[in-house]
């Protein structure tokens, strides 16, 4: 299968009808908070996105995505490689009806649809891209350059033991 530029919008119920597969690319230019995230990334993004009905009828849509960003260390504020592969499973839904939302396998994601039945595919996937990266980006222990011994700044200082304010209801108790 050649990689293509994906659609940024696409019906997930004509192309669950059809069948539709996709193994393409989506440009990191067009994932502005993404961008703005992260240090560095990669060009472009791999995407695999299946469209189908499942035993339910219910019409899914799957795959994965993966790409490459720079992001900084916060330990030794130096930029590192992290590789972002991520899996999805989404069924789309029409408005918010909570029925709606509870009559769905807990396996499926609900994602909503425009008035026109459309999924905007380019910021629900840069969504995804943003979850999975880390709270917080540190190196391994091994690869980070700032060791145990240098992550100490100075010697903390024994505080004077105050007296127990309950001492006197000590001196209670044993009369």
């Amino acid at each position: 299968m050649q990689k293509v530029k994906l659609p940024k919008q696409v019906d997930p119920v004509k192309s669950a009808v059809k069948r539709s597969e996709y193994s393409g690319v989506m440009m990191s230019k067009d994932m502005p908070r993404l961008v703005e995230v992260v240090s560095g990334i990669a060009d472009t993004i791999d995407v695999y996105l299946k469209f189908e009905k499942d035993e339910q009828g219910l019409t899914i849509f799957h795959g994965t995505l993966s790409t490459s960003v720079e992001l900084i260390c916060q330990r030794c504020n130096d930029s590192m490689a992290h590789s972002i592969d991520v899996s999805f499973c989404f069924s789309p839904v029409q408005g918010q009806e909570q029925s709606v939302l509870d009559e769905l396998p807990e396996a499926y994601e609900p994602v909503e649809v425009n008035d026109h039945g459309e999924v905007n595919l380019l910021q629900l996937f840069e969504d995804e891209l943003m979850l999975s990266l880390p709270i917080v980006a540190l190196h391994a222990e091994e690869d980070c350059p700032v060791k145990e011994e240098d992550m100490s700044f100075g010697d903390i200082e024994p505080v004077d033991e105050r007296p127990n304010p309950f001492a006197v209801l000590k001196e209670l108790k044993r009369d």
